[in-house]
Order: structure tokens, then sequence, then C-alpha cells
């Protein structure tokens, strides 16, 4: 009788217990943005890291806060206007597009003493506590810039960029990189560090690079780093990253799918830790 009684107890309690879904808000550039706009792809991808990660926790609601081509410092400007939500997670990764759009890296003591948006790190600040006067208590992932290889956008030729083998205005994407790691650290943030991941690196991102060789003329299939140096024309020359040629990325710089589930592994033990609190 006794034994009923707990296990009538048991059930009472169980069925009005519903485990509270989180909310994830997750900031970024294209490579956030296009986890909804695989047409964008010219579909080479099918899913996304957040559509990854929400297929690990069905219970994780995901709102993509990803801009096309936006910088750390856009958002930080534009951060009251974006309608952020309050939320139990969020992530932000950006970073390339502020390298490669020139915007100076700052110093730490930017971060430290909240100088504004004139610096990624002033930006970073700003964003951070935006981010905390929502919610107080949300857990903040920080992920840093993937290398990248020459980008050409599929859409359009013209639209193209050299690799981070080189600065850009007299900067490195990897001092951005740390930089992200080290806010991180300061803030006891978990920190998903990409740049320096293996398997992400230059001779990752491609398998080739479809080329005219400057002597001949003809198409070569170029490896890095042996088509640094080799031009491409975007009004004559055919894309130079066909669909055998997609390895991490699909166009030097966005991830493929390969490259999508690598940043999602790397994500799947911080969410486990953050659900299971």
């Amino acid at each position: 009788m006794k034994k009923l009684a707990f296990l009538a107890l048991c059930l009472i309690f169980f069925s009005g217990f519903n485990p509270k879904s989180l909310t994830w808000v997750a900031i970024g550039d294209s490579i956030t943005y296009l986890n909804d706009h695989p047409d964008e792809t010219g579909n080479r991808i099918s899913k996304g890291y957040l559509s990854l990660v929400q297929d690990k926790f069905p219970d994780l609601e995901v709102i993509n806060k990803g801009y096309n081509g936006w910088t750390a410092v856009k958002i930080a400007t534009e951060f009251e206007k974006l309608e952020v939500p309050k939320a139990d997670v969020y992530s932000i990764f950006l970073g390339t597009n502020d390298w490669w759009g020139g915007r100076p890296l700052g110093t730490f003591d930017d971060y430290l003493t909240n100088t504004g948006v004139g610096t990624v790190h002033g930006a970073f600040r700003v964003i951070v506590d935006n981010l905390k006067s929502l919610n107080g208590q949300a857990k903040i992932i920080l992920i840093t810039p993937m290398q990248r290889v020459d980008f050409v956008y599929i859409n359009d030729y013209k639209n193209n960029a050299y690799g981070s083998y080189r600065e850009k205005n007299g900067q490195k994407l990897e001092q951005f990189a740390n930089a992200i790691v080290a806010i991180a650290n300061y803030e006891k943030f978990n920190v998903v560090d990409l740049y320096h991941k293996k398997g992400m690196g230059h001779a990752d991102l491609v398998k080739f690079k479809r080329l005219k060789d400057p002597q001949t003329g003809e198409y070569l299939k170029y490896k890095y780093p042996d088509f640094i140096d080799i031009n491409f024309d975007p009004k004559k020359d055919e894309y130079p990253y066909p669909a055998k040629s997609i390895e991490v990325t699909y166009d030097g710089l966005h991830p493929s799918d390969k490259g999508y589930r690598m940043i999602a592994k790397e994500l799947y033990p911080i969410f486990k830790d953050i659900i299971l609190r």
C-alpha cells in the first residue's frame, strides 16, 4: 500500500514537471547568417552549425542573429536596433570582416576601459555589456574567426578577397582571434578557437583552386600555397572553386557541410554542460 502511494506521488510530481527549454541567440556575420540561407551558397551547404547543434539538443530554441558582411564594430554600433531578445545562451562569432575591412583591433585596454566602437576590442565590450544587460545570468560563448584563403563569392565573382596568409592594413587575422580568446579568458566565457583548430588551417580549407596557367592559359588545379600569386580575373575566368574543390570551406571563406560539422562538434560539449547544469 505504501509502495502504491509513493508511486502515485511520483506520477503526480513528474506529470507536472516540464524541463525548462533554453534559448540560444547566435550573433555573427555571414557564417552564421547562411545557416538559414543555403540558397545563397548555391545550395553547397545543407546544415549550418546552428541547425546541427539544435539537432543534438532538440529542446534548444535557436535564434539566428547573423548579418551578412557585418563586423563586430557594426553589430556594436547598431545593437539597439537589432532587437536581440533575452536568452539563456549567447554566442558571438565575429572578427573576420573587421580584419578584412581594416577596422583597428586596438588593445585589451580598450576592452577593459570601454573606449567604445572605435576599435574591435571596444566593440566587443559594447556587445558583451549589452548582452549582460539583457540577462546577467546568461552564458556567453565567444568563437574566433577561422583562417581563410582566397575568397570568391559564388554569386558575384567581383566580390573576392585574399586570404589570411597576408596582413590587411598591417594587421593579422590571428591577432583578432587571439584578442577574442583573451577576452573570453578574462570574462571566464567559453571560447571556441577555430583559428588554431587542427584541420582548419590554410591548407585544409579547399582541395585546390582552379586557375589559368599564366604561361599557357590552360586551367590547372593549384593547391595552397601555390595559387597565392596566380591571378584570377573575375570578368573572364571561370569560378575557381568547383564542387570537387570543396573541403572545409566551399569558397575559401565560408564553411562547407564538413566545416559546419567541425564547428558544431566544438560547441556540443559546451551546450551539454550548460543544459545539464
